[in-house]
């Protein structure tokens, strides 16, 4: 049989993962209830958000003229590792998949809960030893190399790189358990009814980025150990002036740090796909183009690190070789945006706060990809690599595509999750503020990495003063959104409208439970006849009913 269903009448679930077994500190510590263990990490993950957003707003202030402004030159090279180390080990890489995807993906394949419970909970616990161990390296003296830890100087630095290095390295130990438990929940655990074809594309995305984690991230961890032994032993694996290779270490790192991309990049597109269907009240446009293009992505993925070395020495054949293979991770991103606009088409669409994120989520996926082919592109990298060129491409396809779909997924679910509704209004002005103030941010670091200035200094010529002030200035609107954004949605958790199971009235499998689930997530095993994301014509009208409020003890 199907899930049964009930009108929608907006009564607050008393029984839920929230409230049971136990509301206590312990009960949440020692919890393997995938729904706890997903919100740790996000709220987690939302906290180094916000760190990182900090060591930006920093960065960006001391931007704000040409010489010193509010800090000296060593901070400022502290200031920007740390930033990068924050935002991407801390934040891009786990918010959606450890956060989102541990408290969905069992509720959207009609399982109780993932396949390993304890691994989970270990998987958290070694995301936040990683993340204090980095960020002990960071109170103590922090590190001035960039997030790529480069060689030789990372193996030279006389700054705290080795705790980072290492905090990075348990981080990847977080990453790999995480994925190994997505691929086998997804192989093993689906309800009846949900056979391939009916898997969910939110799932998709998450098993093709656990294949990502899994066969690159050990390959990283080796790198940053071996960089750490050398800078505290003085060994000659990536020194050259010890008779190490430079360049390979440049090898081991893109290998796992390009695939990297993906691993934020796919989760980002896994909450799209939910997203535009459930706002269009359409059927997904090609769902096996879309299921299967993030399978192409992370396969291609693996394939592209070279075109990070155009400029390292590696021969033309390669280079050119490395820049063919990147334009074909652009093929699969085009399949996946020309379906969900094909999806939109003549769609029943609700502007709604989500819908607003995707919006901003495919501008910043079209332009960032675009100036990606184009830096793919040996003759012209040559000219823009190591440029603010190279920032704002970054910043737009990955910081701007994340963090749209980590916004839109946070209003998507914020019902789902605590089971309330945040203000509709407030969340439309957050999501105008943040996606503007993404594009004054960093359409002016374009216009200065044309114009050749590097990236990564303290200081610069008087010329690239007016676009530096306009940066600055659109990063204070970005703030300003994000700050609204957390007000709003702190508020709502508390005084925020009861939402009823499925607000939004989507097909999504994960609707077909009460709002907030049951610890259990279901009472009963579902059985599936439809897929994930059908919707027929008198849906368009008659929006579907969704689940009944579950039975619960006084």
């Amino acid at each position: 049989m199907s899930p049964s269903h009930a009108s929608d009448v907006p009564v607050y679930n008393p029984r839920n993962y929230l409230n049971s077994p136990a509301t206590g500190l312990k009960s949440w510590l020692l919890t393997q209830d995938h729904k706890r263990i997903g919100v740790m990490f996000l709220v987690a993950a939302s906290v180094f958000f916000a760190v990182g957003g900090l060591f930006a707003m920093l960065i960006r202030i001391e931007l704000l003229t040409p010489g010193p402004t509010i800090m000296d030159a060593m901070t400022y090279n502290r200031l920007f590792t740390l930033h990068g180390v924050v935002m991407i080990f801390l934040f891009m890489i786990p918010a959606i998949p450890s956060g989102f995807g541990n408290f969905l993906v069992p509720l959207m394949l009609g399982a109780k809960d993932v396949a390993f419970p304890k691994l989970n909970l270990l998987s958290f616990y070694l995301y936040m030893l990683g993340a204090v161990v980095a960020l002990y390296g960071m109170i103590h003296g922090g590190a001035d190399t960039g997030w790529t830890f480069y060689t030789p100087y990372s193996t030279t630095t006389v700054t705290k790189v080795v705790p980072i290095l290492l905090g990075a390295f348990i981080l990847g130990f977080s990453s790999i358990l995480t994925g190994l438990n997505f691929i086998v929940t997804t192989h093993t655990m689906r309800a009846p009814g949900i056979g391939w074809n009916r898997v969910p594309l939110f799932v998709w995305s998450i098993y093709a980025t656990s294949i990502i984690q899994i066969l690159a991230t050990p390959v990283l961890g080796m790198t940053l150990l071996l960089v750490a032994v050398e800078n505290a032993f003085g060994w000659g694996i990536f020194d050259p002036a010890r008779g190490g290779d430079p360049v390979l270490f440049q090898h081991f790192f893109w290998f796992y740090s390009h695939p990297a991309v993906y691993i934020m990049v796919l989760p980002a597109m896994a909450v799209i796909s939910e997203v535009v269907c459930a706002f269009s009240r359409k059927n997904i446009f090609g769902y096996k183009a879309v299921a299967y293009s993030s399978l192409g992505i992370a396969f291609v993925g693996f394939f592209t690190w070279g075109h990070h070395l155009f400029v390292s020495g590696q021969s033309a054949f390669d280079a050119g070789v490395f820049g063919i293979l990147s334009m074909f991770v652009g093929i699969f991103t085009a399949i996946k945006v020309f379906n969900w606009t094909a999806t939109l088409y003549q769609g029943s669409i609700a502007f709604k706060t989500p819908f607003a994120y995707f919006v901003g989520f495919l501008f910043f996926l079209v332009f960032g990809g675009m100036t990606g082919v184009a830096v793919a592109t040996v003759s012209l990298d040559v000219h823009w690599h190591d440029t603010y060129f190279v920032v704002a491409h970054f910043h737009f396809i990955m910081v701007g595509a994340t963090v749209m779909a980590f916004l839109a997924a946070l209003h998507y679910w914020f019902p789902k999750i605590t089971g309330r509704m945040y203000p509709e209004g407030w969340g439309l002005v957050g999501a105008v503020m943040v996606i503007l103030g993404f594009n004054f941010t960093f359409i002016p670091q374009f216009l200065l990495g044309n114009e050749g200035m590097p990236r990564r200094y303290f200081s610069y010529p008087e010329r690239f003063w007016a676009l530096n002030v306009a940066s600055t200035a659109g990063a204070s609107v970005l703030a300003m959104g994000l700050v609204i954004v957390l007000v709003y949605l702190l508020v709502a958790l508390k005084w925020g409208p009861i939402a009823g199971p499925n607000p939004w009235h989507s097909r999504g499998y994960e609707w077909d439970t009460a709002s907030p689930p049951l610890p259990e997530n279901f009472e009963e095993t579902p059985v599936y006849t439809r897929g994930p994301h059908e919707y027929d014509e008198e849906s368009y009208a008659n929006p579907p009913p969704v689940a009944p409020e579950p039975k619960h003890a006084s």
